[in-house]
């Protein structure tokens, strides 16, 4: 027995100095030996064999059957409206009705009810070929023998290679940032300290990026917040925070937690100023506002990094941006941030999954692959309010990150419809029949 105790503290031994020697002491100074970089070129290669490429033809088909399911009109209720009012046999005018009109708001309804802009949002990506996940296939596994046999080896690299190592790497991130930051918090206020706390949070997150075969892409690094500002991004996972925090330090803003994340949470504010807010405080928007004003009023302090969506969504969108961090008057540094998924879905369903289940899944998918762009820096323009700053900026952000701009609230993940949304509606038709603008705009010039 006691052998074979020996045997296991050797293995863990060439285990961990592997680790540390090839992933760890690489990361913390910046340095990549390309071990990720031939990790997805194999990946790729693997995912064009020719098996695959048979499986493709027939998920193209199931994705198209499943997304795209009806096709909609882009126009508004007065065009639409307009449209049928022009196909009835009588001229209306302003004050009349119809039950053609009804047909649109029937159309709508159903059209909303088969597929809707928001609950969409709030699901996992569709794929045009499976990538031999179990999670995101159709029992495609058992279409053939060899596609049989490489998903099981794909199973096995992913749960007994990769998975362990994804483990040992987070648990030293982690560790490296509780203890660094701990020690790091005791040193009194100079800029060795700010320096020597920039390079503790740099380095956990490096390392932990390695934990998922982080491969990210950052465009136009001239771009990158500086301090005294605030950076808002699309939110798509947890793991935003440590794709960005990879290529530069920022002030982290949120609840205070208990557990293994409340101690995160304090060991990190003793050498860096993140701002905590406590469950009370979090209600008051006035107190929060107050906080982060103080915060980047002190230009030597981090740039805060804001999530203004308030919620994760599936990365094909940008839903509508809160205004709170849009009413402080300071600049603002779009980020826009695109998952690639097909090495794997970044996504994080918090109705569906856990913290720790989401985690589980992504330290055993292939690899996260995505893209940075740093847009230039915004500022609230004269006349300008906070909703329209931010609806600006939203605009910005999915442009440059190829996704749909909508105007949605992501709180519709949790809550119901808000009364006054469909109160506008109401408006809007009403202001239709009973004034004359929408008879002369339908009818038009002869």
């Amino acid at each position: 027995m006691e052998g074979a105790w020996e045997i296991a503290f050797v293995l863990f031994q060439v285990w961990l100095s592997i680790v540390v020697g090839l992933i760890v002491l690489p990361a913390m100074f910046g340095v990549s030996l390309g071990f990720t970089d031939i990790y997805i070129r194999v990946l790729v290669k693997t995912l064009e064999v020719k098996a695959f490429l048979l499986l493709c033809l027939v998920s193209f088909q199931i994705h198209n059957v499943l997304s795209g399911i009806i096709e909609k009109d882009d126009g508004s209720m007065e065009e639409e409206i307009g449209e049928l009012r022009r196909s009835h046999p009588k001229n209306l005018v302003g004050g009349d009705f119809t039950m053609c009109d009804a047909f649109y708001f029937c159309k709508k309804g159903i059209e909303n009810i088969v597929e809707d802009q928001v609950t969409q949002r709030f699901t996992s990506e569709e794929l045009a070929s499976w990538n031999l996940l179990t999670r995101t296939n159709n029992n495609f596994r058992y279409i053939s023998v060899r596609l049989t046999i490489i998903w099981g080896l794909g199973v096995f690299i992913r749960y007994c290679i990769l998975l362990p190592l994804r483990i040992t790497l987070a648990v030293i991130g982690l560790s490296w940032l509780v203890i660094g930051t701990t020690i790091v918090g005791l040193l009194p206020s100079s800029n060795a300290k700010n320096w020597l706390s920039d390079l503790v949070h740099i380095t956990c997150y490096r390392i932990c990026a390695r934990g998922l075969s982080a491969t990210i892409r950052y465009h136009n690094k001239e771009n990158r917040p500086k301090k005294g500002g605030i950076c808002v991004a699309n939110h798509t996972s947890p793991i935003d925070i440590v794709i960005l925090a990879n290529d530069g330090c920022y002030a982290m803003v949120g609840q205070v937690h208990g557990g293994l994340m409340g101690v995160i949470q304090r060991s990190m504010v003793l050498s860096c100023p993140h701002v905590w807010f406590e469950r009370s405080e979090m209600k008051d928007r006035h107190a929060v506002a107050k906080r982060l004003k103080d915060h980047i009023a002190d230009k030597t302090k981090l740039p805060i990094l804001i999530f203004p969506e308030g919620t994760c969504i599936n990365n094909t969108s940008v839903m509508m941006f809160k205004k709170g961090s849009f009413e402080i008057g300071r600049t603002i540094y779009p980020v826009a941030i695109k998952y690639d998924p097909q090495f794997g879905d970044a996504f994080w369903n918090s109705a569906k999954y856990n913290i720790v289940s989401y985690l589980l899944r992504m330290m055993t998918s292939w690899a996260i692959v995505c893209n940075v762009w740093y847009l230039p820096p915004m500022t609230r323009q004269d006349g300008e309010d906070a909703v329209q700053f931010a609806n600006r900026v939203k605009s910005a952000i999915a442009h440059q990150g190829g996704l749909v701009d909508l105007s949605w609230d992501g709180g519709l993940k949790r809550e119901k419809v808000k009364e006054s949304l469909k109160e506008e509606q109401q408006k809007m038709y009403s202001s239709m029949i009973v004034g004359s603008d929408f008879h002369e705009a339908s009818v038009g010039p002869a």
